[in-house]
């Protein structure tokens, strides 16, 4: 019996609205504690966004406040430049 291959995880960039592999994309959190971090791993616990790896989609995402739509919240100017410093270390 052969192992059927299943079709991995498809998350939209809060920035730009592609359609991308999970793994392609970074995700953004929200803890239960209400604090907001770029989330490489993928394990912390909490709700996530999802943006490409680039400091455009940050921007776009920003402007539109797409992330403070996802999280229901307001995010602070310094949260978004730490986000930016961070993604510039990952992005490809």
């Amino acid at each position: 019996m052969a192992v059927k291959k299943r079709k991995p995880p498809v998350r939209m960039c809060s920035g730009c609205g592609e359609r991308k592999e999970k793994k392609e994309l970074v995700r953004v959190v929200r803890s239960p504690e209400g604090e907001i971090s770029l989330d490489v791993t993928g394990r912390k616990s909490g709700r996530g966004a999802y943006i490409c790896p680039k400091a455009d989609c940050l921007k776009k995402a920003r402007k539109a406040k797409r992330l403070e739509r996802s999280f229901d919240c307001q995010i602070p100017d310094e949260v978004y430049r730490q986000m930016e410093e961070e993604l510039g270390k990952h992005e490809t």
